[in-house]
This record gives structure tokens, sequence and C-alpha cells, in this order.
């Protein structure tokens, strides 16, 4: 563990490179007052000029409280999103991206009573995610066609054809940037191509780990089942049912993690999801991934150990990077 003040550091110096007399929007809810003052209290020492906003909780998961923001949003230097729950994916982000303000997701959420900057693995080199990107990114950009297969059964086949992949590395140091504490690859799927079987067996984002493998069936861009040997299918299908969307049910996102530091703990959806030899389906939103498809949220399920072929191309295998 490292204290907060010095996870408050790398966010703001290392990976933002904040300014002096720069604007920063910090968004966050009423579970994290902890953060705002330690945001404060480094702000004040850089000369930089901070605008706190503090949302209920419950209402930041849907989205719909961060769009009525949009305008707001595209005046500031350096947005923060600081609450339980990313809203990266909000279309209200991509706008003022797209205005000159540069975005960081910064998904607070842990369930041991720890703040995600306490955690060691915020100290993940920037530069050595970034590496790894782009080694991914050189296969993926361009391409048609992904399959993914474990050995325990995945076998997952979906079209990326016109689609941009992006890598999230920590790093926003230049307007119109958008990036996360989840160090990641990322692209969205063609929404209706995903098909075959996940073998899930790492995390349920938000729901924390799984503890028996859950079998996740796809067909067309759909998840039309899940089963498993003990409850865990059943928390996956009611927390997404608790969305009352049935587009939770259609991935929006691959992802593949590149933090050596992190580790699958069901502590902290982020680090979960962030584990280098991991993937992860984000399913539902993901407007502002490149993708088109609006949904009530966005969650995470993350599964070990993948083989990654790109238009047949193996680019990983057994969840290292094989190029």
């Amino acid at each position: 563990m490292i204290n907060i003040d010095k996870g408050v550091s790398i966010i703001l110096h290392d990976w933002l490179n904040v300014s002096k007399d720069e604007l920063i929007h910090f968004i966050t809810d009423e579970t994290h007052l902890k953060e705002a003052e330690a945001i404060s209290k480094w702000a004040n020492g850089a000369d930089a000029i901070l605008k706190t906003t503090i949302l209920p909780s419950h209402l930041i998961q849907n989205g719909d409280v961060i769009e009525s923001m949009v305008d707001i949003l595209s005046n500031e230097d350096v947005i923060i999103g600081a609450t339980d729950f990313s809203f990266i994916t909000t279309n209200a982000v991509k706008t003022a991206v797209k205005r000159g303000a540069r975005f960081l997701s910064l998904p607070l959420s842990c369930t041991d009573g720890t703040s995600l900057l306490e955690n060691d693995f915020v100290q993940m080199s920037p530069k050595e995610a970034q590496k790894n990107a782009n080694k991914l990114l050189k296969y993926m950009t361009g391409a048609d066609k992904v399959r993914v297969t474990t050995n325990l059964g995945t076998d997952l086949s979906f079209s990326i054809k016109g689609r941009i992949p992006g890598s999230f590395c920590g790093n926003a140091t230049r307007a119109k940037m958008i990036t996360s504490a989840s160090f990641e690859v990322y692209v969205a799927p063609i929404e209706d191509t995903m098909n075959g079987i996940l073998y899930l067996d790492a995390s349920l984002g938000y729901k924390g780990i799984v503890n028996k493998p859950i079998i996740c069936e796809f067909k067309d861009g759909v998840m039309i089942s899940a089963k498993s040997e003990d409850d865990g299918a059943q928390r996956l299908l009611d927390y997404m049912d608790s969305f009352n969307d049935k587009t939770m049910y259609k991935p929006g996102e691959f992802g593949i993690g590149l933090n050596k530091l992190s580790k699958v703990r069901g502590v902290c959806y982020i680090e979960d999801e962030s584990v280098y030899s991991t993937f992860h389906l984000g399913m539902g939103r993901n407007i502002a991934l490149g993708g088109v498809q609006t949904a009530a949220g966005h969650f995470d399920i993350v599964t070990n150990k993948p083989n990654i072929y790109v238009d047949d191309m193996l680019i990983m295998k057994q969840g290292e990077i094989f190029i």
C-alpha cells in the first residue's frame, strides 16, 4: 500500500501533468470525500484551480446526470471522473474531450475500505504499458476479425472491421486526450457479431471475484445464457437485470489488460480489468470507445490467460504478448 498523497501526486503530476492555473474539475460522490480532500491539498500546493462536484452515488451508473453536465464539462482543462462507477463511455465525456478537455476515468470503487489511490497498482509505469499497447495496436489497427480462446474452453469470435482500437495507460497530458486508471488496449466490436462461448473465470467487475467458472454463450452479439456450478451465474444475471435494459446483455468493448502490478482480487474492478494476462468484455454502453451502443450502464467481466488471434495471427498466447 502507498499513502493517498503519493497516489494523488502520481495521478495529477505524472499522469495528467497538471500545470499552474489549470482548471481541474473533480467529479466524485459522497463516499469519496477523503479523496476530494487529498486532491484539494495537492491543487493548492500546485497553484491549480480546483472545482469539485459531489454527485449522489446512486445516480452515476446510468450516466444521465453526467449527460446533463455536457456544457459545463466542455469548459474545463482537466476532468477527473472519480465516482464509484465509470462514466467514460458517456456522450458528455466524448463531447468535452472533442472540445479540448482532457479526461481521466478514475472510478474509486474498492470493497475493502481502502482508496484506489492507496493501492500499489497505480504505480505501474505508463511508458511500459504504452510500449506493450503499441505492440498490440500495430496488429489490431485495420484488422477485420478477432478470435479469443482459453484452455478452459472459451472460444469467441467477432468483427472489428472499421473500428479504431485505442489504449488507456494513465497518460493524458495534452488537450483532447482521454484515459483511464484501467491500463488496457480496447476496441468496440461490431455490435451484432460476437458468437461463441466464454468461460468467465476471474472477475465480475463491480460484483467481485469469480469462484467457479461461469459459462456464457453469445449469439449475434448478445449474451443468451450464463451457467455455473455455484451462484456466480445468478449473481451476474441478477446484476445485469438490475439495469432494466436488454442492451446490457450486449458486449460493447473488448479489452486486454496491461498492468503488471495489478492482481485479480475482486476488491477493485479497475484493478481486476487491468491485470496483464487477462482480457475483459465491457457490457453495455460504448459510445466513447468507438461504438454506437447506448445503454443504462457499462461494466466489465474479466477472464484469465487468453489466446488472442487477430485476422488469424496469434498476438497473445496464454496471456503473454506473442509478437
